[in-house]
């Protein structure tokens, strides 16, 4: 019997109960449910459209981090989408794409510390490539905290529109 197979009379495999541990989840034996953590990065969390990333370049704001630069702007989606732009500067197509994939991997991991509805584009610089992932993923949550408490300041000190700055107005 291998390491990960499935106990007997158990319906997850111990790669599972790793994992759940490791997330924080309830331990199996306990009969306690295990809290799933949403650790996925589906297609609507990304931003894939050329004018998406236009948008974002033109009109959003910029984060300057040792080895990526981050660029956001607001959306009336409702939800953050993050996209990556790598380069041909950066290397050959082999480098460009395990830049990618780990940069993927951060975000994936990390992307549930932005709060606020965000377009993101993640423009990495080539030492990316040389970090450890665990640094990588360092730079990617404290570029995410900047970026979600600086959306939330001027989202607080925007002015209101509409029929709430009508009523603001009036009661002065």
């Amino acid at each position: 019997m291998s390491v990960d197979a499935p106990n007997p009379g158990s319906e997850h495999s111990r790669s599972e109960q790793q994992r759940a541990e490791q997330l924080g989840g309830e331990q199996y034996g306990q009969g306690q449910p295990i809290h799933k953590v949403s650790l996925d990065f589906p297609r609507n969390a990304r931003l894939l459209k050329h004018s998406d990333f236009e948008r974002v370049y033109k009109q959003g704001r910029r984060q300057f981090s040792p080895h990526m630069t981050i660029f956001y702007l607001a959306n009336s989606e409702g939800n953050t989408r993050i996209g990556f732009t790598v380069g041909r500067a950066l290397g050959g197509a082999v480098e460009r794409n395990r830049i990618r994939r780990r940069l993927r991997e951060a975000v994936r991991l990390r992307r549930s510390t932005v709060q606020q509805p965000l377009d993101i584009v993640i423009n990495p610089k080539k030492s990316v490539l040389a970090l450890e992932f665990e640094l990588i993923l360092d730079e990617i949550s404290r570029a995410f905290n900047t970026i979600d408490s600086a959306s939330k300041k001027k989202m607080a000190g925007a002015p209101r529109s509409g029929a709430a700055a009508r009523s603001e107005a009036e009661t002065k």
